[in-house]
């Protein structure tokens, strides 16, 4: 039966692996609270999975290095876990209204193939100390980025949709002056006119006409904030403000 194996003594391997699980367990789990698209079960296996291929390209192959004529690079299968995971970090980044999105989801699942390929590689300081640094960047550092954001110059985006033709768009733009911002520019991302029946039509005269539009802000202010006071005005229908990071 032993000729049969590549590495006979496969049960130490589950030490490195379980450790990988752990830690990646613990970053999906953050990102799971987060309410990010891709949560507890995807890093685990991605991390998990890393470390499975790091544990194949150390020891998968020591029955055939007994032979003179063959040699093997352990580091090729671990080069390859970078590039697969970027087919996987890529379908989670995304643009809407000119906003990237899932920048940082991708970037948690690199973190979480590195902390794999730590824990496979039998480097568990660096796995842990890989956990750790995750957790400072995503939950410490989000007031650290607020602050930023703030003290910027660069003009920041509000989207809004509201009834047309009541003087919305008015006491919208009031309120922003009030809290400290100052309108940079402003486009008008469509019209509709929604009859009573609730069907679209240009020309149904019992319609309600509504209105979307993007205003360019800028100012030291909080988003958030001003945000929850444009969705109290009578006649706005919704508010969106891009997320600092996703």
């Amino acid at each position: 039966m032993a000729q049969f194996l590549s590495y006979p003594q496969q049960w130490r391997l589950l030490a490195p692996l379980g450790l990988a699980l752990v830690l990646c367990t613990l970053i999906g789990l953050e990102r799971e609270l987060a309410a990010k698209s891709a949560g507890l079960r995807t890093h685990t296996l991605v991390g998990v999975g890393s470390a499975g291929f790091m544990l194949i390209s150390k020891y998968g192959f020591d029955d055939l290095l007994a032979s003179p004529d063959i040699t093997l690079d352990p580091s090729r299968l671990a080069a390859q876990i970078v590039s697969g995971i970027g087919f996987i970090g890529g379908g989670l980044i995304f643009v809407r209204r000119d906003a990237v999105r899932g920048l940082t989801t991708a970037a948690t699942i690199w973190a979480a193939a590195a902390v794999g390929t730590a824990g496979g590689a039998g480097l568990p300081v660096l796995a842990v100390a890989g956990t750790a640094v995750h957790y400072l960047v995503t939950r410490g550092y989000r007031p650290l980025a607020r602050l930023v954001n703030r003290s910027s110059t660069v003009p920041r985006d509000v989207h809004l949709s509201y009834t047309d033709g009541h003087g919305v768009l008015r006491r919208v733009l009031t309120v922003c002056t009030e809290s400290g911002f100052a309108v940079a520019g402003m486009h008008v991302d469509r019209e509709d006119s929604v009859g009573a029946g609730g069907t679209a039509g240009p020309d149904d005269p019992g319609g309600t006409r509504t209105a979307s539009v993007t205003l360019s802000l800028t100012g030291r202010g909080a988003l958030d904030t001003l945000s929850s006071e444009l969705s109290e005005l009578p006649g706005v229908l919704a508010v969106g403000v891009p997320a600092e990071e996703e």
